[in-house]
């Protein structure tokens, strides 16, 4: 499935289910620590959209916090530490035999609740999730989420507010925008919290690519 823009925006931070301020959650992302284009590409977007969030429209995402949303595995005081473990144990084995890659993000698409680069090639990211959800399932057996509708991509800002999403979409039509180019050479099992409208983490266990 591909990404397509929308015309209005909504909130973001809405309180989902199951989530409120203190909760944590273990899940898997590529995160882009020591990726520089992938950095600078966030920078000029950010650079686009400082008016929105001036005005509360918009939460723009720092680089320390740049991800891609891979698979969740559950809330911290419902999944046992030691499953964890042993998903980060079973998920470094599936992993090393999948190959480093190289992916590329941009150009931007415009979701009602966040502006997203999209993440090529999409079969490669989907490779690491497919063994990242064989991990899971070798320890608890049940697997959070669809594994299809995976549409890979790195958020630079999300929605703040509701709202027409045209002047968005105008004040990035007006900027020339060069996709970025990153190497994947691990994925990151964390633990998430959304406390302060901001997706932010602790790393639990860094995994390699084969």
């Amino acid at each position: 499935m591909t990404l397509t823009s929308s015309n209005t925006l909504r909130n973001h931070w809405w309180w989902r289910p199951g989530w409120s301020v203190g909760r944590r959650f273990y899940t898997w992302h590529l995160t882009w620590e020591g990726q520089d284009e992938v950095h600078r590409l966030a920078a000029e977007y950010r650079d686009a959209l400082v008016p929105f969030a001036f005005a509360g429209e918009l939460t723009l995402i720092p680089d320390r916090w740049l991800h891609l949303t891979m698979q969740g595995i559950g809330f911290v005081g419902e999944v046992a530490e030691r499953d964890v473990r042993a998903i980060a144990d079973a998920a470094r084995e599936r992993l090393a035999a999948v190959p480093a890659f190289d992916v590329q993000a941009g150009s931007h698409v415009l979701a009602p609740e966040a502006v997203l680069l999209p993440v090529q090639p999409a079969g490669s990211v989907a490779e690491v999730r497919e063994a990242i959800r064989g991990a899971i399932s070798d320890v608890l057996h049940d697997v959070r989420e669809k594994p299809t509708d995976f549409r890979p991509h790195v958020s630079v800002a999300y929605s703040a507010s509701e709202g027409p999403a045209a002047p968005v979409e105008e004040a990035l039509a007006a900027r020339e925008f060069t996709p970025a180019q990153a190497r994947v050479t691990s994925a990151e099992l964390i633990v998430i919290h959304r406390d302060n409208k901001m997706y932010e983490w602790e790393t639990f266990a860094s995994v390699p690519l084969g």
